[in-house]
This record gives C-alpha cells, sequence and structure tokens, in this order.
C-alpha cells in the first residue's frame, strides 16, 4: 500500500512564504511525475507546479517566479516553496505522484493541506 503524507501547510500574511513538503511510502519500485494541486473554494483543481524524475519543471502561469517546486528521490518526497504568497493563493494543496509499484503503475493523491494567506 502506498501513502502520501504532507505537511507544511498553514495560515500566513500576504507576502510571506511556506514550503510544503509531501513524502510517498509503501511498496514503491519507482516515481515518474510528482506535482502540486491545490482547490479554492467554488472552483476546480488545478495544477500548481510538477516535476519529473529527472528534474524537469512545469508551473502554472499565476505562481511562476514565486513557487519552487522540487524533490528528493531518496526520500521519495516533494517540496513546494511559495513565496511573495498572495491571498489568491488560499486553497487546499494536494501533492500527487505517479508511482511504479511491483505489477502496475498508479497516480496517488496526498490528503490535502490547507494554505491560508490573509490580506
Amino acid at each position: 500500500q502506498v501513502q502520501l503524507v504532507e505537511s507544511g501547510g498553514g495560515l500566513v500574511q500576504a507576502g510571506g512564504s511556506l514550503r510544503l513538503s509531501c513524502a510517498a511510502s509503501g511498496s514503491i519500485f519507482s516515481i515518474n511525475m510528482m506535482g502540486w494541486y491545490r482547490q479554492a473554494p467554488g472552483k476546480q483543481r488545478e495544477l500548481v507546479a510538477a516535476i519529473t524524475s529527472g528534474g524537469a519543471t512545469n508551473y502554472a502561469d499565476s505562481v511562476k517566479g514565486r513557487f519552487t517546486i522540487s524533490r528528493d528521490n531518496a526520500k521519495n518526497t516533494v517540496y513546494l516553496q511559495m513565496n511573495s504568497l498572495k491571498p489568491e493563493d488560499t486553497a487546499v494543496y494536494y501533492c500527487k505522484a505517479n508511482i511504479v509499484e511491483i505489477l502496475r503503475r498508479y497516480d496517488y493523491w496526498g490528503q490535502g493541506t490547507q494554505v491560508t494567506v490573509s490580506s
């Protein structure tokens, strides 16, 4: 059984910073793409940033220059450094990982962590 456990959310003032972490554990052979998504109340879940196993990254236009995604393959962990936070960044943030197990490849999601940015 594979699990993704997120941490690092919280309440911060506009202009502040937070760092999210997401650690994968369980019967993992390898991990392909890892990413962060967010969902604000009344809105659809959207991609924030993604990173391949080789380190190539992709960002939503709304976070380019403010957020940085990184990963530690030895720890099966992905990070999201969020700087210059804005109230519109308020959402539940979810990590997602495409994990290769012994007999299959599957997309797993974390439980979500709340990020609230006050103005």
